[in-house]
This record gives C-alpha cells, sequence and structure tokens, in this order.
C-alpha cells in the first residue's frame, strides 16, 4: 500500500513538473510571438519609409530628366536653326568653289597660252587696235599698216601728212621670272634679261618702223599691255636704264593708261584742226 501512494505521488509530482514546464513554454511562445510582431511592425514601417523615399527620388529623377529633355530639344531646335542657314550658306560656298575651280582652270589655260609669244602678240594688238577705236574717229589711225620693205606695224596713227607708228610689246616671259623671284642676286640677274628682252623690242621698232622717207615721224611709239610690265620699264631712270635706251632711239614707251592720254591729246588737237 505504501508502495502505491509513494507510487500514486511520484506520478503526481512528474504531472506537476510536467504542467509547470508546459506553463513555462507558452510564456516563452506568447513572448516570442509579441516579439515577432513588434519586428514586423518595424520593419513594415521601415520598408514603407524606404518605399516613400524611392518614390520621392524617382519622381524627382523623372522631373530632372524632363526638364534636361525639355532643355535638349531647345537646343537641338537652337542648333538647328543656326545649322540650316548655314547648311544652305555651305552649298553656295560650295558651287562658288566650283564657279571658282572653274575660273582656275581658265585661268590656268590662259597662262599656258600666254607662253606662247605669238598668242601674247595677237592679245597686245588686240588691246591696241581696240583703245584705238575707242577714241581715235577711223580716218585717223590704220591697223596693220606695212611699209615698202614689207614689214609690218601693229597701226600707225595719220596726224596731217605724217605717221606715227605704234607697235605692240608684251614681254610677259621675262618679267613673270622676274616677279616671282625672291633671291636679290638671282633678281638681278632676272632684271637684266628682261632688260634686254626689252631693249631688243625697242631696237626692232626703232630699225624697222621708223621711217621718215615713208612719212613716218621721227619716233615711235611701244605701246605695253600690262601697266605693271610698263611701270617696271619707266621706275629704273638709270643712264643705261631702259627708259634712257628707248628715248635714245625715239622709241616710247606708253601704257594702256599713258596711252589713253597721249590719244586724248590728240583727239584735242585734231578738234583744233578741224576749227581752225
Amino acid at each position: 500500500m505504501n508502495v502505491l501512494i509513494l507510487g500514486l505521488l511520484v506520478l503526481v509530482i512528474l504531472i506537476l513538473l510536467l504542467l509547470l514546464k508546459s506553463r513555462e513554454r507558452r510564456g516563452e511562445v506568447l513572448l516570442l510571438s509579441q516579439q515577432m510582431g513588434q519586428l514586423t511592425t518595424q520593419l513594415n514601417e521601415q520598408l514603407n519609409a524606404i518605399v516613400q523615399q524611392v518614390n520621392q527620388r524617382l519622381k524627382e529623377n523623372t522631373q530632372m530628366l524632363q526638364e534636361n529633355s525639355r532643355s535638349i530639344n531647345e537646343r537641338l531646335d537652337r542648333a538647328a536653326a543656326v545649322i540650316s542657314p548655314l547648311q544652305n550658306k555651305l552649298g553656295e560656298l560650295g558651287e562658288a568653289s566650283k564657279r571658282m575651280i572653274e575660273i582656275g582652270k581658265d585661268i590656268s589655260r590662259l597662262e599656258t597660252l600666254l607662253k606662247a609669244p605669238k598668242f601674247r602678240g595677237e592679245i597686245g594688238e588686240f588691246l591696241l587696235e581696240n583703245l584705238l577705236a575707242q577714241i581715235l574717229p577711223k580716218d585717223f589711225f590704220r591697223l596693220q599698216y606695212r611699209f615698202k620693205s614689207g614689214e609690218k606695224v601693229d597701226a600707225v596713227i595719220c596726224l596731217g601728212e605724217r605717221i606715227v607708228p605704234v607697235d605692240s610689246k608684251f614681254p610677259l616671259e621675262s618679267f613673270r621670272r622676274l616677279i616671282e623671284e625672291d633671291r636679290e642676286v638671282e633678281k638681278r640677274r632676272l632684271y637684266k634679261e628682261f632688260e634686254r628682252d626689252v631693249k631688243r623690242h625697242i631696237e626692232e621698232i626703232a630699225n624697222k618702223y621708223i621711217l621718215p622717207d615713208e612719212g613716218t615721224y621721227n619716233f615711235a611709239l611701244m605701246y605695253i599691255p600690262a601697266e605693271n610690265i610698263y611701270y617696271e620699264t619707266i621706275t629704273r631712270q638709270e643712264e643705261k636704264g631702259i627708259w634712257s635706251y628707248a628715248l635714245a632711239r625715239k622709241v616710247i614707251p606708253v601704257s594702256p593708261n599713258s596711252f589713253y592720254a597721249y590719244l586724248m591729246v590728240i583727239v584735242e588737237g585734231l578738234r583744233g584742226m578741224q576749227i581752225e
């Protein structure tokens, strides 16, 4: 009996211990549940705050992108407004460049032609004839006048009973070499070459066309159709220079401008003769 009672007491004690442990565990679970609830609430609050911050940043970035896009579009519009006229100008420049290239080709061809002495002579004769025809009456000049020797002068001006021979000379090649040279020593040598070339023309005019026995005056005009070449012949007044040599041979160099002045004086003289 005592053993049975003792066994029952042990069983009751075990049951009580199990009940106590079960209550403790339920308390722990309840506490853990409360803590989990609080943690979940905190996490939700933090997550909501993060989401709000992200949304705010996205909104700000979207607005900034829209403003930048508007600014870029405005700049592109302004650039297009500037580029369009520039494209038109570039098109015009392209056309002008093409024309300049064509002109350059024409000039190159002209330079090639001018290297031929015969062509240069024809150009000089044409300019001389054109100037005479513009100023003098037809009866007061003749073109390609032939002397008894068979020599032909480019033109003669008829003044009274005598004539003034006028011959065109165009020493372009020697002049071109002279002006293109920069070295002083070589330039002096080329000037001597140019001087010999011009003096040869002077000598030719004096010998062939100053013929008083055939009705010429005792002088002739050498027409140089380029002002720069003419100035080169008269600027150096050395004793044995071109100008002095020409006057000694009774050949007077004239350019388009100075020849025009000579012709105007002749026209005034002719008017005076008509009045008398």
